[in-house]
This record gives structure tokens, sequence and C-alpha cells, in this order.
């Protein structure tokens, strides 16, 4: 991808995002994706794709720490036992129970073995709240139930990318898969990056109380974002963890200025900046790949895998709830079927797929036009349905 490409992406951005400033429910991610399509018939951007390395190194750092920064300190305390409940058992039990169903029904017919669908589960099991967070503020009277979505999104990102690593491991070296060592290698990865996360954000996060101007509050921000993610990656950790650990340390620390509202503001600016340019880009490269690694004849698997992935994932919500009386109450069918369409497969599948496919050089099409096709379908059925679903609802 050369400089050409990336001003042509970020133009479109650019008006995409303007518009969606004045147009409510503007499906920004389903117009980005269809002009990437579009662009893909011109062959001077047909051209144009991410390695592994742009897109963890460059792209993720940022993306994670404007989640993990600008998120509300008082709903992470509040509802932090949900978020780690749907993070670490939720996200294991979808997975898993994901690979089951894919392996039982689709994996028949396509001879998928239980790893290369535990892989595509992996990929599928992060959600992307980018687009449908406002929607949800806007359209019910729950604000509650999208700052769950929010934070169970930027949770789950974190450790869902913990299970990619391990599982690609496994598929790429083609190794046997023992439950135990699984789960050995989950904790040291995910634990690891928590704990790098904490000791750089809270040893640079200690940096503001010694500079009172707001440009350099923006490059103590950029050092922490991507220095927690190069380090943990370095140790061979979780660098996703290791940037919402820090970005969350970061904010906390802020609250100590005395100037905080001013602070916030001249980093916002920035990283809102950032943070569009960045989902534009890797958007558009998302519906300029799809044509190459779409294969219409999968297109009943792909049907087929959409519904499991809302089937598992309204099951597990519903017996996570249901198992711990407090939310019990709190979260009721409604709700959870709210939340069930709110999961939308967005920024981090793309990621992990793209990197997928710049890192493996074997012969994996089945699982890349399966899963390319499952982030499309999502993007674009659940973005449009989740509007009139939470109007309909507030009416029966």
């Amino acid at each position: 991808m050369n400089a050409y490409h990336l001003i042509t992406f970020v133009a479109i951005g650019f008006i995409i995002y303007a518009i969606d400033k004045r147009k409510e429910y503007f499906p920004v991610p389903i117009i980005l994706l269809t002009l990437g399509i579009a662009l893909s018939f011109i062959p001077f951007y047909a051209e144009a794709e991410l390695t592994k390395k742009i897109i963890f190194e460059w792209f993720l750092p940022a993306i994670l720490f404007v989640s993990a920064y600008q998120f509300p300190l008082k709903d992470f305390k509040k509802y932090f036992g949900v978020f780690t409940a749907l993070a670490t058992v939720g996200m294991l039990l979808t997975a898993f129970l994901l690979a089951g169903a894919m392996a039982a029904t689709i994996g028949i017919a396509l001879s998928i073995g239980f790893i290369g669908t535990l892989l595509i589960a992996s990929i599928l099991t992060p959600t992307d709240p980018v687009s449908v967070v406002n929607i949800l503020k806007k359209s019910t009277d729950k604000a509650q139930l999208a700052d769950i979505v929010e934070g169970e999104s930027m949770f789950n990102d974190g450790t869902s990318v913990v299970l990619f690593t391990v599982v690609a491991g496994i598929y790429t070296n083609e190794q046997n898969f023992a439950i135990l060592t699984f789960f050995k290698e989950f904790a040291l990865v995910a634990f690891g990056g928590l704990a790098i996360g904490l000791v750089i954000g809270y040893t640079v996060s200690k940096i503001i109380h010694v500079t009172h101007h707001e440009e350099y509050q923006v490059m103590v921000s950029v050092v922490m974002a991507y220095g927690a993610f190069l380090v943990a990656e370095h140790f061979g950790v979780s660098g996703v963890l290791a940037t919402v650990a820090a970005g969350l340390l970061f904010s906390y620390e802020i609250q100590d200025l005395e100037n905080e509202e001013k602070y916030r503001n001249y980093l916002d600016g920035f990283w809102e900046v950032v943070n569009p340019v960045l989902l534009s880009i890797l958007f558009i490269v998302m519906g300029i790949e799809a044509m190459d690694l779409l294969k219409w004849n999968h297109l009943w698997a792909i049907g087929v895998l959409f519904l499991l992935t809302l089937v598992v994932r309204f099951l597990v919500l519903y017996g996570v709830f249901q198992a711990i009386p407090k939310w019990r109450h709190e979260f009721s069918l409604k709700n959870i079927n709210l939340m069930t369409w709110a999961g939308i497969k967005g920024t981090m599948s793309i990621a992990l797929l793209l990197g997928f496919k710049d890192q493996y050089s074997g012969e994996a099409e089945l699982i890349f036009s399966l899963t390319i096709g499952v982030i499309i379908l999502s993007l674009v059925v659940q973005s449009l349905i989740i509007y009139p679903l939470t109007k309909w609802q507030q009416h029966h």
C-alpha cells in the first residue's frame, strides 16, 4: 500500500464521517466497506493490502488505547464484574460452542477440522461497538446497555486476541490440541500482558504530573499506547491487553490533575482524529480484500455460520447472566436480545483475519472465505437491524 492509496482512503473516510455527523444512524462501516469493494475493481487500488506487522504495530495500539482511555471510569468500576465474566468465561464459551456447532454442521460438509473451526471462531469472537453504541444510546432509554456493550468489546478484544494467537499457533504448526496446555498458555499470555500494561501505564502516566503542557501530554499518551503494546509483544504476551490496561490507568491518573477537563479535551482532539483515519483505512482495505477472499460457492455456509454466531452469542449471554442472581434480574430477555444483535464483528476481526492472511502461507482459502463473509454479513445485517429492533422492543 503506497502513499496514494492512503491519501485516497483518508479522503474517502473524511467525506463519509462528515456525512455521519449530519445524518443520525448513518452506517459508516457499511459505506466504507462498500466503497472498498468498488475500489477493488480498479487495478491501481486492487493491489492495496495491509501486512500483519502494519496492522498490529501501527493500527491496533491507537484504536485500543482510544477505547480504553475514553471509557468512563465510573462505568468500568460499576460493571467490572460483567466485563470480566463476558471477556473470559463468556468469550471462551462462545469460541468453543461456536467451533463445536460449526464442526457439527458446515464442518462436516466442507471437511473442516476442529482446530480450523476454532480458528474461525476465535476471529469472529471479538465484538465491535463502533457502529451501534450511539444508536443504542439514542434509541433506547437504557444507556447502561450501550456502556456494557462498549466495555465488553474493549476487554473482549484483548482476550480474544490471546485466544486467536494460541489457536493460530496450533493451526499453523499443526500441533495436537491439548486442553491443559491451551489454558496454561492462554493464562500466561493474558496475565503477562495485563501486568506489563499496568507497570508501563503506572510508570509513564506519572510523567503527566511533571509537565503541564498539553502537547506533551499527547506525546506521553502516544508513548504509552505503542510502548505498552510493543514491549508486551516483545516478551510474547498480549500487547492488546497491555494497551487496554495502560489506557485505563492513564485515564485514572488524569483524574488527579487540576485541569483534568482541559487535558482530556486536548487529548481527545488528537486521538479523535487518529481513530477515524485508521478505521477508514481498515474498513476500505477489507472491502478491497473481500473480493479476493470471498468464494461465492461458500455463500450457503456463510449464511449458516452467521446464524450460528447469533444463536451462540444469545445462549452464552443468557447463561452468564442467569448464573448470577444479581444479573438475572438486571438483564431481561429484551436486553440480552439487544446485546446479541449489538455484537457486531468489525475492527478486531478484520485485523485478525488480514493479519493471519499475511502471516500464513498455507492453503486456508476456505477459512478466509467463511470468515470474511460472516464479517460482511454481520456489519451489514446487524448494523441495519439494531435501530428498528430497539424501537420495536420499546413498544412491546
